[in-house]
């Protein structure tokens, strides 16, 4: 057994150095977004909040404000929605896809160790040559050579500058814009569910309403023919009354329509084909409401839970770390290289352990002389990172105007719903009235027909703007993405 070799002089040298430079990191620091929208920065009110009553927000627990709408069958629709979306799986994917690259990364920073077995067999024409100086030359024989060998080799680059930190470094941001994107994607899909449900809900109600419309229409129909067979009653009458029903008929088509869309659209959102669940939804049900109290956050704590927003501040923490990849390309790499083995012309000569070939190399390389190439990627990456900034603003600002327009419109919505609910009691009390007077002989049916007509048409009027109130309760949902758990994200740099 040959004894062994202490590492040379030069090569402990170097493996010391790489150890004192690996401290070294490329590029700058992340040091959190810019602060886009500096007045909403700090807890505050928002400004289209009105005279909202808005109560609390409490801590976010789970995928569940659609709860507060207290539907059971819209709990069902999300949640078999969260659970069955191709959308979500897609996310999902991509997810894995982000932790898998992350793992990667790690592993691409620790030295790489591979085993090689070899045979190889030789065939070689011998040259026998005259030596006595004649004319003719004689040749023949051939030799079999026979190679074994067992070996390792290794090999690892050190990390000098920091490039691949910076590397794992944006596979980890871009981890967390993944697991930001499933909130996102989760936050969009609820919100989409709630609003088609409302929607069919809404149609339901109001093709329910439109048929008795059309009864009543047609039932004051029949009343003014027969005044016009008795001659109380003009021709004029007559088809005034028959467009009336014409177009309360023509008025149910798009309806109808709208109903068999939110069907379908319910169906394809849980990952099912359409049909799938027209005998869940086709039983007519209450359209659900929005409670009286409102419980929103602060700007400030919609900025740090919107996914959307997260999202966009680790894409730009991720695209920052990459300047630093670029950075670390511009500078000398070192790599080490290492094979051991055993061999020789027979199987015998694997097992000869003393007998082994030991190659360590390191090797320095430095692309000193690119004529700009590493420049212009440093460049091109510095350019990546403020289009993500840009982007990350653009998002904050985006995020803001949608919050602020769906308060708005709630705001106002709820104006809405009160004015018509007034118009709507109005409207039952002309109808009671006018029932008195047709007992009391002082009016016709028509006059009640008409009167109730008018109740029917005030109703239709209300649920419409109901649903749209409970849609807009939606949209603020969405706007401040509620609901959803997550680490708390970087602050924002001053």
């Amino acid at each position: 057994m040959r004894p062994h070799r202490p590492i040379p002089l030069p090569l402990a040298g170097c493996a010391l150095a790489a150890l004192a430079l690996a401290g070294c990191t490329a590029g700058r620091d992340y040091e959190g977004p810019p602060v886009a929208a500096p007045k909403a920065a700090v807890a505050g009110a928002f400004v289209r909040a009105g005279d909202l009553a808005i109560a609390p927000a409490p801590a976010p627990a789970g995928a569940a404000w659609w709860r507060t709408l207290a539907d059971p069958v819209l709990d069902t629709l999300v949640s078999r929605a969260l659970a069955g979306s191709p959308n979500v799986a897609v996310v999902q994917a991509r997810l894995r896809q982000a932790r898998a690259a992350l793992r990667l990364e790690r592993a691409n920073g620790a030295p790489k160790l591979d085993a090689t077995a070899l045979y190889a067999h030789a065939h070689l024409p011998g040259v026998d040559l005259d030596r006595s100086g004649d004319d003719e030359a004689g040749g023949g024989g051939s030799d079999d050579l026979n190679l074994y060998n067992l070996g390792f080799d290794a090999s690892w680059e050190i990390d000098l500058f920091g490039g691949h930190k910076r590397t794992v470094e944006a596979a980890r941001a871009t981890l967390d814009a993944a697991e930001a994107n499933v909130a996102d994607a989760q936050v969009s899909l609820s919100a989409e569910v709630a609003t088609a449900y409302v929607n069919l809900r809404d149609r339901q109600r109001r093709i329910a309403l439109g048929n008795q419309a059309v009864a009543m229409q047609e039932q004051a129909l029949a009343l003014t023919r027969q005044r016009e067979a008795q001659g109380t009653a003009s021709r004029l009458d007559v088809r005034r009354l028959q467009g009336e029903v014409d177009q309360g008929r023509a008025d149910l088509a798009p309806l109808n329509a709208e109903l068999d869309a939110c069907l379908d659209q319910l169906a394809t959102l849980t990952g099912e084909e359409p049909g799938a669940l027209d005998a869940l939804l086709t039983p007519p049900a209450p359209l659900p409401l929005p409670p009286a109290a409102l419980a929103i956050p602060d700007p400030a704590a919609m900025l740090r839970q919107r996914p959307d927003i997260r999202a966009a501040e680790r894409r730009l923490a991720s695209q920052t770390a990459r300047i630093g990849v670029a950075e670390a390309a511009r500078f000398p790499r070192l790599s080490f290289m290492g094979i051991v083995g055993v061999g020789g012309t027979s199987l015998s000569d694997l097992t000869k352990l003393d007998d082994f070939v030991a190659v360590g190399a390191p090797q320095l390389s430095w692309s000193f002389l690119d004529f700009g190439r590493n420049k212009a990627r440093v460049r091109q990456a510095e350019g990546v990172r403020d289009e993500a900034e840009g982007q990350y603003r653009a998002t904050v600002l985006a995020a803001l105007r949608d919050a602020e327009d769906s308060l708005s419109r709630f705001r106002y919505g709820r104006v809405a719903v009160a004015t018509l609910a007034r118009a709507k009691a109005s409207s039952d009390e002309a109808v009671a009235f006018n029932d008195q007077r047709y007992q009391a002989g002082t009016a016709t049916l028509i006059d009640v027909l008409g009167a109730r007509r008018q109740q029917i048409v005030a109703t239709q009027r209300l649920v419409n703007a109901e649903a749209g109130l409970t849609s807009d309760y939606i949209a603020i949902h969405k706007a401040l993405g509620l609901g959803w758990t997550t680490p708390p994200a970087t602050p924002p740099r001053e």
